[in-house]
Order: structure tokens, then C-alpha cells, then sequence
């Protein structure tokens, strides 16, 4: 058994976060000292794993709570509610990085387009590039 600060360490969080994600329910520390303090098992080890790395590939909260009810509870889900859960979020990276490169494309149009001497700025074209873009746009 772990008390919150070794449990923290070996997650690589912290206690706060730990606290964070019992109040929204996606841990829970059933066992306590006779000092009050939290107890956790190598099972509250996993699941603070997995969440930790759900979030890391931009899963939310509420999607990390219904991919862990998924594992909780394996009989009473399928494993195409998982893939339907990652397909989405594959969806929204995949359209994050188009719009990325996108943003890489037009960048490298301004950089590539200065000279990047010394003289004054009052002639600079990625600033004249930039007015254009600003004006053109319909937001």
C-alpha cells in the first residue's frame, strides 16, 4: 500500500492531482490509516497510470471516465466503444496536424520572403504580408 505522496511519485503527479481526480470521480481511496491518512494499492497505481497517459495523447476528463468504465466493467461493453472513442480523437489529431501544416506552409511564405537584413522595418514584407493576410481575412 501507498500513502498519496509515494503514490504521486511513483505516477509522476502530484498529490493535488491525485486529490483532482478523486473528486471527479475517477479514483477513490477506500483505505485509510488509523491517522486518517489515504492508502492506495497497485491497482489505484494502474489507473492513475492510465489516466495520466490518456491525457497525455489529449484525451478529456469525461472521455478518460468512459474509456475507464470501459476496462472497470469489460462485460457490459464492447471493444468497439473503445476503438469508436479513439478513432475520434485519431480524427481530431489527424485535423489538428493539417492545420499545422497549414500554419508551417504560410510561415515559411513569410520567412522565406524577408530578407532579414538590418535596414528599417518601416519596408518589411513580412509585416506588409501580415496587413494583407489581416485584411483579407472574414472572420
Amino acid at each position: 500500500m501507498f500513502r498519496i505522496g509515494e503514490l504521486a511519485k511513483l505516477a509522476d503527479v502530484t498529490p493535488d492531482t491525485i486529490r483532482y481526480y478523486e473528486k471527479q470521480q475517477m479514483m477513490d481511496h477506500e483505505v485509510r490509516t488509523e491517522g486518517g491518512f489515504r492508502l492506495y494499492s497497485e491497482s489505484d497505481l494502474q489507473r492513475l497510470k492510465f489516466i495520466r497517459y490518456a491525457k497525455q495523447l489529449g484525451f478529456t476528463l469525461e472521455t478518460i471516465r468512459e474509456l475507464l468504465s470501459i476496462r472497470i466493467d469489460p462485460e457490459h461493453h464492447t471493444c468497439q466503444e473503445s476503438k469508436s472513442i479513439v478513432q475520434s480523437r485519431l480524427t481530431e489529431v489527424e485535423s489538428k496536424i493539417k492545420e499545422l501544416q497549414h500554419m508551417q506552409r504560410s510561415l515559411q511564405r513569410l520567412n522565406d520572403a524577408c530578407c532579414g537584413t538590418a535596414h528599417s522595418s518601416a519596408y518589411c514584407s513580412i509585416l506588409e504580408a501580415l496587413e494583407q493576410g489581416a485584411s483579407q481575412r472574414k472572420d
